[in-house]
């Protein structure tokens, strides 16, 4: 099967590592770092979503006007907008690409950061509404008659859009989560699920509740399944891993001096992927090939945050590992954003790909 490889779309320079030397969106640097992935082999890109953020859709939409090829992960929140309006916004923006956006629905998994943008559901009745939301969004896609809504979270009558997605029947549905909740929901209503690097052993586990809540949904089909890392590359072993623990210092370093994040606790996640990936790096620093825990322990499990080091070519073959468990989208983000997905596209990108190339052919014969 194809493998596809997902970067970020940063709107500045600033990581865990590193202050941002500029203001929250740096327009030079969206493209220049966007540029950087479409040249160097990425297939897309994600635009995140946090409460006092730019505006993804937005900057989204600046990109797409700028490059040719580059597809869009676009991160939105059900509590920001009506389904209706949202489906509207990701149809123009289907237009604007020529059909290069998906959309990451985010249910959120903390309270407080929810609560900075008006929204105090529990996170029960955020999943209740984002399987309602995202349900309402693929019918605005897809019908050219109005229709009418009443559901649990939201109420509507005689709603026809007069604008719609190049792709067809519609843009692809992306979701993420790691609770029997987000395996409900994405595996009833998602295209890709999203989970974050964990050890082989806990991703087949993932995969399989996926695989079985899209049964349970009634699906005949199941997600795509996409897994985000960390990588930490060098031109060998030993270089590497000295790069690996520069890291967590520098990550230390930057803790010292205030808050990583607004958005997440770095002692006390309330969502269950960081929890896991806590859990993970209690038990240990290494498993598997290549995948090492610090990182992920001392950002508290923020996202995705458990890296892969080594060679480009130990990177390569873990990563191999978690495709031949079922994994075709390869989601990586380095520390420094730029020269890492520089780094990423040319060195550990090619490798993955031709060994992905050796095993179709070898099915196919």
């Amino acid at each position: 099967m194809p493998v596809e490889f997902l970067g970020i779309a940063a709107t500045n320079d600033g990581s865990e590592t590193t202050p941002r030397s500029g203001g929250a969106f740096d327009k030079d640097y969206t493209l220049r770092l966007a540029r950087a992935h479409e040249e160097h082999g990425w297939d897309r890109v994600l635009f995140a979503y946090g409460s006092g953020a730019p505006e993804p859709a937005s900057a989204a939409a600046y990109l797409a006007s700028k490059l040719d090829k580059l597809q869009i992960l676009l991160a939105h929140r059900p509590n920001v907008s009506y389904p209706t309006f949202a489906a509207k916004t990701f149809a123009t923006l289907d237009q604007i690409s020529d059909g290069r956006i998906t959309v990451h629905f985010i249910t959120g998994g903390t309270d407080h950061e929810q609560q900075r943008e008006g929204d105090y559901l529990t996170k029960d009745q955020r999943y209740s509404r984002t399987r309602e939301y995202i349900q309402i969004v693929k019918k605005a896609w897809t019908s050219r008659s109005a229709f009418d809504h009443d559901g649990e979270h939201y109420q509507f009558a005689d709603f026809v859009s007069d604008v719609f997605p190049v792709q067809q029947p519609r843009p692809g549905v992306s979701f993420g989560g790691s609770s029997p909740a987000a395996y409900a929901a994405g595996g009833a209503e998602a295209d890709i699920f999203c989970l974050w690097g964990e050890p082989l052993a806990e991703t087949a586990q993932q995969i399989e509740s996926v695989k079985q809540a899209a049964k349970d949904a009634g699906r005949k089909d199941v997600p795509r399944i996409q897994v985000a890392f960390r990588p930490i590359i060098a031109p060998t072993e030993e270089l590497a891993w000295e790069k690996a623990h520069r890291t967590v210092e520098r990550i230390e370093a930057r803790k010292a001096g205030g808050p990583l994040s607004r958005r997440h606790s770095l002692t006390n996640p309330e969502n269950t992927g960081s929890q896991r990936l806590l859990a993970v790096a209690e038990r240990g620093e290494r498993f598997d090939r290549a995948l090492w825990t610090p990182t992920a322990k001392a950002t508290g499990g923020a996202g995705n945050s458990n890296a892969l080091v080594g060679t480009p070519e130990t990177v390569a073959q873990a990563l191999l590992d978690y495709y031949d468990l079922g994994v075709d989208i390869l989601s990586a983000r380095g520390y420094d954003l730029l020269d890492d997905a520089i780094d990423f596209g040319r060195y550990v990108i090619p490798l993955v790909r031709e060994e992905v190339a050796k095993r179709d052919r070898a099915k196919a014969a």
